[in-house]
């Protein structure tokens, strides 16, 4: 069991995101014999070419100019939800799949470092079971923390095949020294705080001064206080709500991501070492 608090001024992306740890079990079906490294093989799309590189090889390759492996369409009558989600780490649009994609960006974006961000950015192709098999890995994050390679997908929709495919894209990240996982689904309120956040994350003007006046107000003798507390005492409340968001988007203050945004919620000043203890 994870412990509360989840502070959301410290916590990094993955610590927001409930894992999948099955396909650990699917590794022994991979062919991970001597060599195996040069005979598993990425495919990149630079422009109108195809670049092909061994996976031993995957971290020399530039990421500059990389399109989608597959394209993104859109046409009626299909089950999931593609879409565009603005990113401001990247400060471009970034196609998704599905609403879980969509909830996985905005949370990569919030608590990722990110830098820059490629969707299914190559087509892996390994060897498992006596054959050769491929997959396309959702996304590939530059962050401040290294690079991840991530799928997507909702617990309780995966098979055996799946669970294949996610054990050797473990493994091509792995090779490289990038990190991988699978987002099956997000912590207890995280996203619906996050939802809330995010409806505040653009930038602002700011011609009352309210920025400084909380950030000031929750370092205040008797601090920490309550949402409500804080923007009722900014004597604009109404604006101020407004503005604590955004703070709390941007991670100048704090809050404990894991229980629900309300009134009653207590704010930290990102400052205080004592919320992230």
């Amino acid at each position: 069991m994870i412990a509360s608090p989840l502070w959301s001024h410290a916590c990094s992306w993955d610590e927001l995101a409930v894992p999948c740890d099955a396909f650990g079990t699917r590794r022994s079906v991979l062919d991970l014999e001597r060599g195996w490294s040069e005979r598993w093989t990425t495919s990149w799309r630079f422009g109108k070419a195809e670049v092909v590189r061994s996976v031993a090889g995957l971290g020399a390759l530039p990421l500059a100019g990389c399109r989608p492996w597959r394209p993104f369409g859109w046409r009626t009558k299909q089950r999931h939800r593609p879409g565009l989600e603005s990113l401001i780490g990247t400060g471009r649009l970034h196609a998704f799949e599905s609403l879980e994609e969509d909830r996985f960006l905005v949370a990569l974006d919030f608590a990722g470092g990110l830098l820059e961000l490629l969707p299914q950015p190559f087509l892996l192709r390994f060897r498992a079971e006596g054959r050769w098999r491929e997959h396309t890995p959702d996304f590939l994050a530059v962050t401040r923390g290294g690079r991840w390679l991530i799928d997507v997908r909702p617990a309780g929709r995966m098979d055996q095949d799946d669970l294949m495919r996610f054990a050797a894209s473990q493994e091509a990240a792995l090779a490289v020294g990038w990190r991988y996982t699978v987002v099956t689904g997000w912590r207890p309120h995280v996203a619906t705080n996050l939802d809330s956040l995010y409806s505040r994350r653009r930038a602002m003007t700011d011609p009352l001064g309210l920025k400084a006046t909380l950030l000031k107000a929750s370092q205040a003798p008797g601090s920490p206080f309550t949402f409500r507390e804080l923007a009722v005492g900014s004597g604009i409340e109404a604006v101020a709500r407004a503005v604590l968001l955004h703070l709390l988007w941007h991670r100048q203050l704090g809050i404990d991501l894991s229980e629900p945004l309300e009134d009653r919620t207590v704010v930290w000043a990102a400052t205080v070492r004592g919320a992230s203890a």
